[in-house]
């Protein structure tokens, strides 16, 4: 068997499994028929993930998902959109993530809102989060509404979005070389000499 590609999905969702979390379950579902796509769903909502600030001293499954990402060939962000942005668990996740597991990795973003009306909101955020990291981006994102289920259950258009982005993502992690990297480190993990104070 050649190369396989290990793809987490990640859900920063504070709440009881939604449409979200059902389409992204059944996008992993269907992954599972390539052969060379391991997927995996992470839901934030079933993990204890304490603020940023206290390493060391938070009992909480932070050493757990920072592994999950870091271990991953390629990560998809999803969240629901909160006040026209990504959700405060997906952020406090992004604020304890070394830079080290997002540096040269593919990435995809996942967004849903009531409506359309907050469509770029939380992509245009995590693409700077994501930047931040120097992650490679997928250029295109999903964005689901309201109307893209019926009854609860992702409609087509919604499933073929998720899976052509699964697949672009997987796709480019597939083509990169093992020990790739994309340009100069990102600023935030350059080492910047410590000068003495006199």
């Amino acid at each position: 068997m050649g190369k396989r590609i290990r793809l987490l999905i990640l859900l920063g969702s504070v709440t009881a499994p939604g449409r979200l979390q059902r389409a992204l379950a059944d996008a992993v579902a269907r992954s599972g028929a390539e052969n060379w796509i391991e997927a995996e769903l992470i839901d934030l909502a079933d993990y204890r993930l304490d603020f940023v600030g206290r390493p060391g001293e938070a009992e909480d499954d932070r050493e757990q998902l920072v592994e999950a990402v870091a271990e991953a060939d390629a990560v998809v962000f999803a969240t629901p959109v909160y006040r026209g942005s990504m959700s405060g668990a997906l952020k406090n996740l992004f604020d304890l993530l070394p830079v080290e597991a997002l540096e040269s990795k593919p990435a995809g973003i996942v967004a849903m809102g009531a409506s359309a009306h907050h469509f770029l909101g939380a992509e245009r955020h995590l693409r700077d989060v994501l930047s931040f990291f120097g992650a490679l981006q997928a250029p295109v994102a999903v964005y689901l509404t309201s109307a893209d289920f019926d009854e609860g259950v992702p409609t087509e258009r919604a499933e073929a979005a998720l899976d052509e982005l699964f697949a672009g993502v997987g796709s480019i992690a597939m083509a990169l070389p093992t020990a790739w990297q994309l340009g100069p480190q990102p600023l935030a993990a350059r080492k910047v000499p410590v000068v003495p104070t006199s």
